[in-house]
């Protein structure tokens, strides 16, 4: 049985691929093209104007020939960006920049507009229309004229910061927030806090390679209450799993491979980690990027500057405390990723390159010690992470006054 969440992620997933929309918009404009004659029949009103085929023929011919240029290049253009986000932020961030909305919209607009263009001009040739038809179509034919130079309006617009480095840091931030917000809201997604496994407790595995981007806690709940047992998760959204990483635990009873086949089939296990529902993820991303702005090749401290004040609102999400868990939630046990894992995950790369650079590694260390005020619990790792960038500066950098500039108190910002 599919749960409700299952379903939910799978709608979420599909909406967000490019080829999504673009069907969708492509089979309305088919029906609409097509279904123009048959349309016009249910319209009680006689049209008395004569609108030649000639006449909306080659306003049609003119939409397609444009639209398949314009296609042409808002392809070109996404294939650009793609290559300039992969190139001067991270990889990571490829994702990101293909579920974007606007141009998803614009390049499912052009294509539906071709293929209206065509499939009418079809129609038109081979006189599928009549007088009422040709009505239908030709204000058809005005609103999708509206529809695509507004389109087109919006979607110059929007190349003007697409795939730049600060888009990219941005979007990555969006995404890095919405996720820790969900994780903030429930760290166990409905289940009870990791516990020891009993001794006796029986492994599951996955019997494939790859990266678990969803666990659907509902389904296991179910599968808990149907055979009388207690889950044990292991692997988290974010976790690499192979045949020596077990997906969880059983404990308490016997489940046969049914059983054990519907358990592995609640982890979405894919071979990209995905945004979604791994906080990690995009404090991982943020922390590469600003480790490419911190390499000698690239020499850019001000977009490591940015980064570091992205993590900074990003770790600031981190609840001071789990909440207490409910006494009627399942027997479902989940692991929480800690927060000095999610700062290091961010610091890391910046505490290895960015000693180097005064203005990057000043601000590294303000921000390191406001979290550790703001998340206590952290403190340990905001301190460790803080000597250890103080030890490189020390090491690094050549200039005395510089380095005194830098671990130096009451900086300004």
């Amino acid at each position: 049985m599919i749960s409700t969440s299952r379903i939910i992620w799978f709608v979420r997933h599909a909406g967000r691929q490019i080829w999504f929309r673009a069907a969708l918009i492509s089979v309305a404009s088919v029906v609409v093209a097509g279904f123009a004659g048959i349309i016009a029949r249910a319209i009680p009103y006689e049209f008395t104007g004569d609108i030649g085929q000639n006449a909306i023929g080659t306003v049609l011919e003119i939409i397609a020939s444009s639209m398949l240029a314009v296609t042409t290049f808002s392809l070109t253009a996404m294939v650009s960006a793609y290559s300039s986000a992969t190139q001067l932020a991270t990889p990571r961030a490829t994702q990101l920049m293909i579920s974007d909305r606007t141009s998803q919209n614009a390049l499912s607009t052009f294509l539906g507009a071709f293929i209206f263009s065509v499939v009418g001009v079809i129609g038109l040739q081979t006189r599928l229309y009549g007088g009422q038809g040709r009505v239908v179509l030709l204000l058809a034919t005005v609103l999708l004229i509206v529809l695509v130079v507004v389109t087109l309006l919006r979607w110059i617009a929007h190349l003007a910061a697409f795939g730049r480095m600060g888009d990219v840091i941005d979007r990555v931030e969006d995404a890095a927030c919405k996720a820790m917000r969900a994780f903030a809201k429930d760290p166990y997604q409905g289940g009870r806090p990791a516990i020891a496994v009993p001794p006796g407790s029986v492994p599951v595995v996955a019997g494939e390679i790859g990266y678990v981007t969803h666990v659907d806690v509902a389904a296991l709940a179910a599968l808990a209450a149907k055979h009388e047992v207690a889950v044990h998760v292991a692997a988290l959204p974010g976790t690499l799993v192979h045949d020596g990483r077990p997906l969880l635990y059983v404990a308490g009873g016997d489940c046969d491979d049914t059983a054990r086949r519907a358990l592995v089939d609640a982890f979405m296990i894919e071979r990209h980690r995905r945004f979604d529902h791994d906080p990690r993820l995009g404090l991982i991303a943020l922390g590469e990027i600003a480790g490419r702005a911190l390499a000698p090749a690239t020499n850019d401290p001000g977009t490591a500057i940015e980064v570091v004040n992205a993590l900074f609102r990003t770790l600031s999400l981190l609840p001071a405390e789990a909440p207490p868990p409910g006494a009627d939630l399942p027997p479902v046990y989940l692991p929480r990723p800690g927060a000095g894992e999610m700062i290091r995950d961010g610091f890391a790369p910046i505490v290895r390159e960015g000693a180097g650079e005064e203005e990057a590694a000043m601000r590294a260390l303000k921000v390191l010690a406001a979290l550790g005020a703001a998340l206590p619990h952290a403190a340990e790792t905001t301190r460790a992470l803080t000597a250890e960038l103080r030890r490189n500066v020390e090491r690094t950098m050549q200039d005395d006054a510089a380095i005194a500039r830098t671990l130096g108190q009451g900086l300004p910002d």
